[in-house]
């Protein structure tokens, strides 16, 4: 292995403060129509945990006495066990960069 492969190795658990990266995503499998509703799994600290409810940013609903609808995107806000309030910025950070922006309009 040479040194610029090392190097990347050893960059990836670190953010650009050089603090090491506590919050790895694994999986989330909410798809349309029921986005928002997947089970989130991440690695912190170590641990797998998939306790997590998300709440979209984004909004869709009727306009014009129902004759059209619309869709709007936002990020992901994400409710975290109590346990783990001290991650929940860097747990936001990883979901948003991870998963498409909700809301999918499946619920319409």
């Amino acid at each position: 292995m040479n040194i610029k492969t090392a190097q990347k190795r050893i960059l990836k658990n670190w953010n650009e403060e050089g603090l090491k990266k506590m919050v790895e995503f694994i999986s989330y499998d909410g798809k349309w129509p029921n986005l928002c509703r997947g089970k989130l799994v991440l690695k912190i600290d170590g641990q797998l945990y998939d306790k997590f409810k998300l709440c979209s940013g984004g909004s869709c609903g009727f306009l014009n006495g129902y004759s059209e609808s619309y869709i709007e995107k936002g990020p992901w806000k994400v409710r975290v066990p109590k346990e783990l309030e001290h991650f929940k910025k860097e747990i936001e950070e990883v979901v948003n960069k991870n998963i498409p922006e909700g809301c999918c309009g499946g619920c319409l």
